[in-house]
């Protein structure tokens, strides 16, 4: 019955991941959508579900908490707790680059974008969409897939980088430039660290299934 009990707490715990997670992909896109079409009210409205982000990690992570204390959990278990906490934490912090976003659009004011945006929208997509199968494989401890989605993140780097060289252009034709391009190589950092957190998960999906715990990238240049 113990066990029984045990199991059902954590895909209680894996449904309300999940759910977290569409809450942070929503608002990211949501914020850079708003960018796009500089729509004030909707940034605001990104900034505002931040809390609901934010309350959710806090009622989480104590439900965690409690099925540690009540459940003394061994190896795997105690592992996927554990990886719990950290996912949750990670999830927050990317709802922030959303906000993050949020209020850069409404601090432009009514500042005219630098130029239309096409990598930066590109860019949020590609980290949503990684967010969403890496927490599918956290949740189902699919070690397979959370090794091969971390490569990935090249092509968000390389949208950044992409983004970087032609604000530069900008910035180099007219100095005056300088502030919008500031905004939107803010933007599509936060963009960047989003993906970047992408890994991490994925490094807790590993961890869960096999008790080694190490940096994919750093295998991966190794």
């Amino acid at each position: 019955m113990l066990r029984k009990t045990f199991e059902a707490e954590i895909q209680q715990m894996k449904d309300e991941i999940i759910l977290l997670g569409s809450m942070v992909e929503q608002n990211l896109l949501n914020s850079v959508k708003a960018m796009k079409e500089r729509n004030i009210e909707e940034s605001q409205q990104v900034i505002g579900r931040d809390k609901a982000i934010n309350d959710k990690r806090f009622a989480l992570e104590h439900q965690v908490m409690i099925i540690i204390a009540t459940q003394q959990p061994m190896a795997h278990d105690l592992r996927l707790l554990a990886s719990l906490f950290e996912v949750i934490s990670e999830l927050e912090r990317m709802g922030d680059y959303a906000k993050g976003i949020g209020i850069i659009n409404v601090r432009m004011g009514n500042q005219p974008l630098l130029k239309p945006l096409v990598d930066i929208p590109r860019m949020a997509e590609k980290g949503a969409d990684m967010l969403h199968r890496a927490l599918a494989a956290f949740v189902n401890e699919d070690i397979t897939a959370a090794r091969l989605i971390p490569a990935e993140d090249d092509d968000v780097d390389a949208l950044y980088d992409q983004v970087y060289r032609e604000l530069m252009t900008y910035i180099m034709a007219d100095p005056k430039n300088i502030e919008r391009a500031n905004w939107l190589l803010w933007v599509a950092h936060n963009l960047e660290r989003f993906a970047d957190r992408v890994t991490n998960i994925c490094e807790r999906t590993i961890f869960i299934v096999t008790g080694e715990l190490y940096e994919i990238n750093q295998m991966k240049d190794g």
